[in-house]
């Protein structure tokens, strides 16, 4: 079976129309979503209408949990508040709707997925440096074979075992019996690991190895709309630079 994992579209259509075109190439059995459809961007309903179409489900990031009224934002910076406000007054009930009766966390058998850190998914936990992954180790037989997470943009991936957690540096990489996994799959339309191409994960759970895709978009139009929309400057330039 071949999973492809997205996650943080944030409101970007076109690298997630781009993104769509190679999992159908690639023939994915199925496809997950980590959560973060909407904010920052300027097209959240059609990711909404898209993910909804494709995904056999979705997860709620904090920018879905926010713009749904299901978590309160007033300590975010003004740009994102303003961003998630604007959103929330874009969206259609109808998909405000879908993003209030989304999980938190999904398991396929040995395979857990999860926006932020699987220990308290509704704190939206970061994990993208070892210090951060060390902090699983209370938990770790608790924890599926393979967890995969977004929230940090980042492409980041670790392996615990023998009493130690190891970085996992590699476009594609098999998972090792006996250890556990915890793998960030980047972001589909705000990648923030200086690569501005959209990025998601595949995981063959035959062959059991995991791969990272890159994906080029048109990431001047993608722009333009959030300039358009008199969204936070910063929320399209980024898009060119990959941070």
């Amino acid at each position: 079976m071949r999973i492809a994992v997205i996650s943080d579209i944030h409101s970007n259509i076109e690298a997630l129309l781009e993104v769509v075109k190679v999992i159908e190439r690639a023939r994915a059995d199925r496809i997950i979503c980590l959560g973060d459809v909407v904010g920052y961007g300027a097209s959240p309903n059609a990711c909404c209408d898209l993910v909804k179409e494709l995904a056999e489900v979705t997860l709620l990031g904090n920018h879905d949990a926010a713009v749904s009224g299901r978590m309160d934002y007033s300590f975010y910076y003004d740009a994102a508040r303003h961003a998630l406000d604007w959103s929330a007054s874009t969206a259609s009930d109808e998909n405000l709707q879908w993003l209030k009766s989304l999980p938190y966390t999904y398991r396929i058998g040995d395979i857990g997925f999860s926006h932020g850190s699987p220990i308290d998914p509704q704190a939206y936990e970061y994990i993208f440096a070892l210090e951060q992954a060390r902090e699983l180790m209370p938990f770790v037989e608790d924890l599926p074979e393979v967890t995969f997470i977004g929230h940090s943009h980042l492409c980041k991936a670790f392996a615990i075992g023998n009493g130690e957690v190891n970085d996992v540096v590699a476009q594609k990489f098999g998972i090792r019996r006996g250890y556990k996994y915890m793998i960030s799959v980047g972001s589909v339309g705000q990648p923030r690991d200086y690569d501005n191409r959209a990025c998601f994960v595949i995981h063959d759970t035959d062959a059991r190895t995991v791969e990272y895709h890159r994906v080029e978009y048109d990431i001047e139009s993608s722009a333009q709309k959030i300039f358009d929309a008199d969204l936070a400057l910063n929320f399209g330039k980024r898009l060119f630079l990959g941070v």
